[in-house]
């Protein structure tokens, strides 16, 4: 039997579950939530699809009880507030941290092996807090950045291809924010060739500046965070690990040298597994991306500061 828990039912978290129902990843789904009665009727409103969807999947939804989620195998942290208009992720440092050390702590007295798939915001600086104040190895704290950074960048790039997404490969490394992420246009391929054989310099420029104001782009139009890529992206990757599928994934991790640097979670290409992180890819960056990356690196560094500024860690 293997279990999933989902921590937070709001719109990132219920899309997350939703997709794990559908797919079938897990035979148990739970979600939990602080508000009352907002977990178990999201839970049911999916159950109640089952049988036109055509999935086994149970879900359960729980208000702040954490003994409903004990012996999973992944856990989803969503819980936080999200992003308004105008809000960068690193401004919900001080409230988000102790939210997501909290469930952490509490996920743990009943899941102690689980893995920790962390999406609240600011993702690279959560991921790491999870990672200090846990002490679990680093193979078990993930960060799903990475892999929503990457599906708008695929997007974005099938947009001036004219093609379909699936016919695209790239991925985004780097920090999960505006200005920290680093879209690999040099790496992204079209039917396996390089998107440089069908893109202008102008045009692949605009996919890569498209790409970093992603999420923001989708923050002004929704009044709020987006949800149903970032569910998703979630769902992707404990799919990755709970069928030891071997996917190669950009992920925050904590790095201690790879990448020259140490002591950070910050989004770079994983092998994802039965443990969680199997591998750490190395590229060969150059010149070029090895600045950026040592930039975005930097950002992330100075909003871990804050971690201790508050008092988290």
């Amino acid at each position: 039997m293997s279990k999933v828990t989902v921590v937070g039912a709001g719109n990132v978290g219920a899309t997350c579950a939703n997709v794990l129902a559908f797919n079938e990843v897990a035979d148990e789904v739970v979600m939990l939530d602080v508000k009352e009665g907002v977990a178990e009727g999201k839970a049911m409103d999916m159950m109640q699809t089952a049988q036109s969807l055509g999935f086994d999947t149970t879900v359960v939804g729980c208000t702040n009880d954490y003994e409903k989620t004990a012996n999973s195998d992944v856990v989803v942290i969503t819980s936080g507030i999200p992003r308004k208009p105008g809000m960068t992720r690193e401004e919900l440092v001080g409230v988000n941290a102790g939210i997501v050390k909290s469930v952490a702590q509490n996920i743990l007295k009943y899941s102690p092996n689980a893995i920790l798939v962390v999406i609240s915001n600011p993702m690279d600086t959560m991921t790491y807090l999870a990672f200090k104040s846990l002490g679990l190895p680093k193979n078990r704290i993930i960060g799903m950045g990475g892999m929503l950074d990457s599906s708008r960048f695929k997007y974005f790039l099938s947009q001036a291809l004219k093609c379909n997404a699936n016919e695209v490969e790239g991925f985004v490394i780097g920090g999960h924010g505006d200005t920290t992420m680093i879209p690999m246009a040099r790496f992204a391929k079209y039917k396996g060739m390089p998107v440089a054989d069908f893109l202008s310099k102008e045009e692949l420029d605009k996919v890569v500046a498209d790409t970093m104001v992603g999420g923001a782009t989708l923050t002004k139009l929704l009044g709020t965070s987006a949800w149903y890529a970032p569910g998703a992206a979630g769902a992707f990757v404990v799919e990755s690990i709970i069928h030891n599928q071997g996917k190669m994934v950009p992920c925050s991790v904590y790095l201690d040298g790879e990448y020259g640097e140490k002591d950070l979670c910050i989004g770079v290409p994983v092998i994802l597994g039965k443990n969680g992180i199997e591998k750490i890819v190395e590229l060969e960056l150059d010149e070029e991306e090895k600045a950026k990356f040592a930039a975005s690196a930097a950002a992330v560094h100075k909003t871990n500061a804050d971690l201790r500024t508050v008092g988290a860690l």
